[in-house]
Protein backbone atom coordinates (compact mmCIF):
# COMPACT_ATOMS: atom_id res chain seq x y z
CA UNK A 1 0.00 0.00 0.00
CA UNK A 2 1.26 3.46 -1.24
CA UNK A 3 2.80 6.03 1.79
CA UNK A 4 -0.75 8.59 2.57
CA UNK A 5 -0.28 11.72 0.56
CA UNK A 6 0.67 15.34 2.21
CA UNK A 7 -1.89 17.25 3.80
CA UNK A 8 -2.00 19.78 1.03
CA UNK A 9 -2.48 16.52 -2.04
CA UNK A 10 -5.75 15.18 -0.28
CA UNK A 11 -8.70 16.20 -1.98
CA UNK A 12 -12.51 16.70 -0.68
CA UNK A 13 -14.83 13.36 -1.01
CA UNK A 14 -15.83 12.85 -4.52
CA UNK A 15 -18.50 10.45 -5.52
CA UNK A 16 -16.41 7.57 -5.60
CA UNK A 17 -15.21 8.38 -2.15
CA UNK A 18 -18.73 8.72 -0.99
CA UNK A 19 -19.79 5.93 -2.06
CA UNK A 20 -17.34 3.89 -0.38
CA UNK A 21 -17.97 5.48 2.50
CA UNK A 22 -21.67 4.44 2.79
CA UNK A 23 -20.64 0.83 1.89
CA UNK A 24 -18.48 0.61 5.16
CA UNK A 25 -21.01 2.80 7.25
CA UNK A 26 -23.47 -0.39 6.24
CA UNK A 27 -21.05 -2.86 6.55
CA UNK A 28 -20.13 -1.68 9.74
CA UNK A 29 -23.53 -1.48 10.89
CA UNK A 30 -24.67 -4.19 10.75
CA UNK A 31 -21.67 -6.37 12.07
CA UNK A 32 -23.42 -5.77 15.70
CA UNK A 33 -26.50 -7.07 14.22
CA UNK A 34 -24.37 -10.55 12.72
CA UNK A 35 -22.77 -11.00 16.00
CA UNK A 36 -25.73 -10.57 17.82
CA UNK A 37 -27.23 -13.59 15.56
CA UNK A 38 -25.25 -15.77 16.31
CA UNK A 39 -24.41 -15.52 19.85
CA UNK A 40 -26.30 -18.53 20.95
CA UNK A 41 -23.76 -20.44 19.01
CA UNK A 42 -20.53 -18.92 19.36
CA UNK A 43 -20.86 -16.24 22.44
CA UNK A 44 -19.79 -12.59 21.64
CA UNK A 45 -16.47 -12.41 22.59
CA UNK A 46 -15.33 -15.61 21.22
CA UNK A 47 -16.88 -14.09 17.75
CA UNK A 48 -14.19 -10.99 18.45
CA UNK A 49 -11.32 -13.46 19.33
CA UNK A 50 -11.45 -15.95 16.36
CA UNK A 51 -11.94 -13.21 13.79
CA UNK A 52 -9.16 -11.17 14.72
CA UNK A 53 -6.76 -14.14 15.34
CA UNK A 54 -7.69 -14.93 12.08
CA UNK A 55 -7.08 -11.61 10.60
CA UNK A 56 -3.32 -11.46 12.22
CA UNK A 57 -2.42 -14.43 10.78
CA UNK A 58 -3.29 -12.31 7.22
CA UNK A 59 -1.47 -8.71 9.04
CA UNK A 60 1.13 -10.33 10.17
CA UNK A 61 2.39 -12.70 6.88
CA UNK A 62 1.68 -8.96 4.98
CA UNK A 63 4.10 -7.18 7.10
CA UNK A 64 7.05 -10.01 7.44
CA UNK A 65 7.35 -9.95 3.66
CA UNK A 66 7.39 -6.24 3.59
CA UNK A 67 9.57 -5.80 6.65
CA UNK A 68 10.91 -8.84 7.59
CA UNK A 69 12.54 -9.44 10.91
CA UNK A 70 13.58 -5.56 11.43
CA UNK A 71 9.55 -4.65 11.74
CA UNK A 72 8.88 -4.14 15.55
CA UNK A 73 12.55 -2.89 16.79
CA UNK A 74 11.76 0.28 15.08
CA UNK A 75 10.07 2.01 18.38
CA UNK A 76 6.54 1.63 17.79
CA UNK A 77 6.37 -1.22 19.89
CA UNK A 78 5.46 0.22 23.30
CA UNK A 79 2.74 2.42 21.72
CA UNK A 80 1.65 -0.10 19.84
CA UNK A 81 1.37 -2.44 22.47
CA UNK A 82 -1.06 -0.11 24.48
CA UNK A 83 -3.06 0.68 21.20
CA UNK A 84 -3.71 -3.04 21.24
CA UNK A 85 -4.60 -2.99 24.31
CA UNK A 86 -7.20 -0.63 24.37
CA UNK A 87 -8.60 -1.78 21.27
CA UNK A 88 -9.00 -4.92 22.91
CA UNK A 89 -10.97 -3.06 25.98
CA UNK A 90 -13.26 -1.75 23.22
CA UNK A 91 -14.11 -5.11 22.14
CA UNK A 92 -14.79 -6.57 25.94
CA UNK A 93 -16.80 -3.98 26.68
CA UNK A 94 -18.87 -4.02 23.03
CA UNK A 95 -19.11 -8.35 23.48
CA UNK A 96 -19.68 -7.49 27.18
CA UNK A 97 -22.80 -5.50 26.44
CA UNK A 98 -24.16 -7.40 23.55
CA UNK A 99 -24.99 -10.01 26.35
CA UNK A 100 -27.28 -7.68 27.80
CA UNK A 101 -28.67 -5.18 25.72
CA UNK A 102 -29.39 -4.86 22.39
CA UNK A 103 -27.50 -4.41 19.23
CA UNK A 104 -29.00 -0.70 18.30
CA UNK A 105 -27.83 0.60 21.71
CA UNK A 106 -24.62 -1.10 21.44
CA UNK A 107 -23.61 0.92 18.39
CA UNK A 108 -25.29 3.62 19.22
CA UNK A 109 -23.08 4.37 22.68
CA UNK A 110 -19.99 2.42 20.79
CA UNK A 111 -20.13 5.79 18.65
CA UNK A 112 -19.78 8.19 21.31
CA UNK A 113 -15.64 7.40 20.71
CA UNK A 114 -15.20 10.90 19.39
CA UNK A 115 -16.64 12.97 22.30
CA UNK A 116 -13.70 10.95 24.40
CA UNK A 117 -11.02 11.18 21.80
CA UNK A 118 -11.44 15.19 22.38
CA UNK A 119 -11.74 15.19 26.10
CA UNK A 120 -8.10 12.87 25.99
CA UNK A 121 -6.69 15.37 23.31
CA UNK A 122 -8.08 18.32 25.61
CA UNK A 123 -4.63 17.58 28.25
CA UNK A 124 -2.09 18.09 25.26
CA UNK A 125 -0.38 20.97 24.86
CA UNK A 126 -1.07 21.38 21.21
CA UNK A 127 -4.80 20.95 21.36
CA UNK A 128 -7.79 23.13 22.88
CA UNK A 129 -11.61 22.93 22.53
CA UNK A 130 -13.74 25.50 21.31
CA UNK A 131 -16.67 26.43 22.97
CA UNK A 132 -19.10 25.10 20.07
CA UNK A 133 -16.88 21.92 20.86
CA UNK A 134 -17.90 21.63 24.41
CA UNK A 135 -21.13 22.55 23.57
CA UNK A 136 -21.60 19.39 21.39
CA UNK A 137 -19.83 17.12 23.92
CA UNK A 138 -22.50 18.66 26.28
CA UNK A 139 -25.64 17.77 24.20
CA UNK A 140 -24.03 14.05 23.77
CA UNK A 141 -23.91 13.92 27.15
CA UNK A 142 -27.39 15.19 27.33
CA UNK A 143 -28.56 12.46 25.31
CA UNK A 144 -26.79 9.72 26.82
CA UNK A 145 -28.45 10.96 30.24
CA UNK A 146 -32.05 11.02 28.20
CA UNK A 147 -31.50 7.48 27.21
CA UNK A 148 -30.93 6.01 30.79
CA UNK A 149 -34.11 7.76 32.53
CA UNK A 150 -37.13 5.61 32.55
CA UNK A 151 -35.30 2.38 33.64
CA UNK A 152 -36.96 0.14 36.38
CA UNK A 153 -37.10 -3.74 36.85
CA UNK A 154 -34.77 -6.41 36.71
CA UNK A 155 -34.74 -6.46 32.69
CA UNK A 156 -34.47 -2.35 32.31
CA UNK A 157 -31.63 -3.05 34.47
CA UNK A 158 -29.47 -5.55 32.80
CA UNK A 159 -30.47 -3.10 29.67
CA UNK A 160 -28.72 -0.74 31.50
CA UNK A 161 -25.58 -2.39 32.22
CA UNK A 162 -25.23 -3.60 28.49
CA UNK A 163 -25.83 0.20 27.72
CA UNK A 164 -22.83 1.29 29.93
CA UNK A 165 -20.41 -1.67 28.99
CA UNK A 166 -20.86 -0.07 25.30
CA UNK A 167 -20.39 3.07 26.70
CA UNK A 168 -17.39 1.88 28.05
CA UNK A 169 -15.80 0.57 24.53
CA UNK A 170 -16.70 3.88 23.14
CA UNK A 171 -14.72 5.34 26.18
CA UNK A 172 -11.53 2.69 24.85
CA UNK A 173 -12.07 3.77 21.16
CA UNK A 174 -11.79 7.55 22.33
CA UNK A 175 -8.47 6.84 24.13
CA UNK A 176 -6.74 4.86 21.51
CA UNK A 177 -6.95 8.27 19.06
CA UNK A 178 -5.17 9.42 21.05
CA UNK A 179 -2.53 7.18 21.60
CA UNK A 180 -2.14 7.37 17.65
CA UNK A 181 -1.59 10.98 17.88
CA UNK A 182 0.71 10.85 20.16
CA UNK A 183 2.68 7.65 20.00
CA UNK A 184 4.79 6.45 17.50
CA UNK A 185 3.02 3.92 16.24
CA UNK A 186 0.92 6.71 14.18
CA UNK A 187 3.49 6.82 12.27
CA UNK A 188 4.06 3.30 10.92
CA UNK A 189 2.39 1.76 8.27
CA UNK A 190 -1.30 0.65 7.92
CA UNK A 191 -0.74 -3.04 7.69
CA UNK A 192 1.30 -2.95 10.99
CA UNK A 193 -0.85 -0.34 12.76
CA UNK A 194 -3.54 -3.03 12.29
CA UNK A 195 -1.65 -5.99 13.38
CA UNK A 196 -0.98 -4.12 16.51
CA UNK A 197 -4.43 -3.86 17.28
CA UNK A 198 -6.34 -7.35 15.86
CA UNK A 199 -2.87 -9.53 17.35
CA UNK A 200 -2.97 -8.21 20.96
CA UNK A 201 -7.30 -8.55 20.37
CA UNK A 202 -6.82 -11.97 19.43
CA UNK A 203 -4.63 -13.10 22.82
CA UNK A 204 -6.48 -10.87 25.04
CA UNK A 205 -10.00 -11.55 23.97
CA UNK A 206 -8.87 -15.60 23.62
CA UNK A 207 -7.63 -15.51 27.15
CA UNK A 208 -10.61 -13.32 28.79
CA UNK A 209 -13.20 -16.18 27.00
CA UNK A 210 -10.98 -18.22 28.22
CA UNK A 211 -11.25 -17.21 31.94
CA UNK A 212 -14.92 -16.30 31.93
CA UNK A 213 -16.38 -19.70 30.18
CA UNK A 214 -17.70 -18.08 26.92
CA UNK A 215 -15.37 -20.42 24.54
CA UNK A 216 -18.23 -22.21 23.13
CA UNK A 217 -18.70 -22.76 19.52
CA UNK A 218 -20.99 -24.80 17.64
CA UNK A 219 -20.43 -24.97 14.12
CA UNK A 220 -23.45 -24.19 12.44
CA UNK A 221 -24.21 -23.00 9.09
CA UNK A 222 -25.06 -19.51 10.48
CA UNK A 223 -22.01 -19.51 12.78
CA UNK A 224 -19.23 -20.20 9.67
CA UNK A 225 -20.77 -17.63 7.78
CA UNK A 226 -20.97 -15.15 10.26
CA UNK A 227 -17.79 -15.80 11.45
CA UNK A 228 -16.40 -15.75 7.58
CA UNK A 229 -17.92 -11.95 7.06
CA UNK A 230 -16.65 -10.62 10.27
CA UNK A 231 -13.01 -11.86 9.33
CA UNK A 232 -13.22 -11.55 5.82
CA UNK A 233 -15.50 -8.55 5.36
CA UNK A 234 -14.67 -6.57 8.19
CA UNK A 235 -11.83 -7.27 9.58
CA UNK A 236 -9.62 -7.42 6.44
CA UNK A 237 -11.40 -5.80 3.32
CA UNK A 238 -13.51 -2.87 4.93
CA UNK A 239 -10.26 -1.68 6.42
CA UNK A 240 -8.21 -1.69 3.87
CA UNK A 241 -10.97 0.15 2.15
CA UNK A 242 -10.58 2.61 4.92
CA UNK A 243 -7.29 3.45 4.91
CA UNK A 244 -7.18 3.54 1.44
CA UNK A 245 -9.37 6.66 1.72
CA UNK A 246 -8.00 7.95 4.72
CA UNK A 247 -5.00 8.37 2.55
CA UNK A 248 -6.34 9.55 -0.65
CA UNK A 249 -9.37 12.24 1.01
CA UNK A 250 -9.55 14.91 3.59
CA UNK A 251 -9.77 12.91 6.77
CA UNK A 252 -12.20 15.16 8.79
CA UNK A 253 -14.79 14.77 5.53
CA UNK A 254 -14.71 10.96 6.30
CA UNK A 255 -14.78 11.07 9.70
CA UNK A 256 -18.14 12.63 9.59
CA UNK A 257 -19.30 10.63 6.75
CA UNK A 258 -18.81 7.71 9.18
CA UNK A 259 -21.45 8.84 11.86
CA UNK A 260 -23.71 7.29 9.60
CA UNK A 261 -22.79 3.89 11.25
CA UNK A 262 -25.16 4.19 14.23
CA UNK A 263 -27.88 5.06 12.30
CA UNK A 264 -27.63 2.16 9.99
CA UNK A 265 -27.05 -0.22 13.19
CA UNK A 266 -30.39 1.19 14.79
CA UNK A 267 -32.45 0.28 11.55
CA UNK A 268 -30.32 -3.15 11.49
CA UNK A 269 -30.68 -4.15 14.46
CA UNK A 270 -34.59 -3.31 14.40
CA UNK A 271 -35.45 -4.74 11.07
CA UNK A 272 -33.32 -7.80 11.37
CA UNK A 273 -33.32 -8.61 15.56
CA UNK A 274 -36.82 -6.82 16.20
CA UNK A 275 -34.65 -4.77 18.82
CA UNK A 276 -37.34 -2.15 20.32
CA UNK A 277 -36.82 1.33 19.70
CA UNK A 278 -38.79 3.37 22.60
CA UNK A 279 -39.04 7.31 21.68
CA UNK A 280 -36.98 7.80 25.07
CA UNK A 281 -33.98 6.05 23.59
CA UNK A 282 -34.93 7.49 20.12
CA UNK A 283 -34.64 10.88 21.60
CA UNK A 284 -31.27 10.36 23.54
CA UNK A 285 -29.83 9.26 20.50
CA UNK A 286 -30.90 11.45 18.44
CA UNK A 287 -29.23 14.02 21.11
CA UNK A 288 -25.94 11.93 21.04
CA UNK A 289 -25.69 11.47 17.18
CA UNK A 290 -25.95 15.90 17.13
CA UNK A 291 -23.70 16.25 19.80
CA UNK A 292 -21.13 14.13 17.81
CA UNK A 293 -21.97 15.85 14.67
CA UNK A 294 -21.04 19.20 16.35
CA UNK A 295 -17.75 18.48 17.97
CA UNK A 296 -16.55 16.89 14.66
CA UNK A 297 -18.21 19.64 12.49
CA UNK A 298 -15.74 22.04 14.38
CA UNK A 299 -12.57 19.74 12.67
CA UNK A 300 -13.00 21.40 9.56
CA UNK A 301 -11.48 24.70 10.57
CA UNK A 302 -8.92 22.85 12.24
CA UNK A 303 -5.46 22.49 9.74
CA UNK A 304 -5.64 18.94 8.26
CA UNK A 305 -1.80 17.79 9.49
CA UNK A 306 -3.72 17.51 12.90
CA UNK A 307 -5.70 14.64 11.57
CA UNK A 308 -3.03 12.69 9.68
CA UNK A 309 -2.05 10.38 13.00
CA UNK A 310 -5.42 8.87 13.01
CA UNK A 311 -5.37 7.37 9.51
CA UNK A 312 -3.51 4.09 11.46
CA UNK A 313 -6.76 3.80 13.63
CA UNK A 314 -9.54 0.77 12.69
CA UNK A 315 -13.08 1.82 12.73
CA UNK A 316 -16.01 -0.45 13.18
Amino acid sequence: MSESLSAAERRPLDLRAVALVMLLCLIWGVQQVAMKGIATDVPPVMQLAMRFGLASIFFAIWVLAREGRAAFVDGTLPSGVLLGLLFSLEFIFMGQALNHTSAAHTIVFLYTAPIFTALGLRVLPEEHLSRLQWAGIGIAFLGIIVAFLGLGGRSALEILIGDLLALLAGVSWGFSNVVLRRGRVGGSNTAKTVLYQVATAALLLGTFAALTGQTRFAPSAAAVLGLAFQTIIISIVSYLVWFWLLRRYLISRLMLLSLLTPLFGVMFGAAFLKDPISLRFSVGTGLVLAGVLVVNLELLRRPQPRLIASAGRVKM
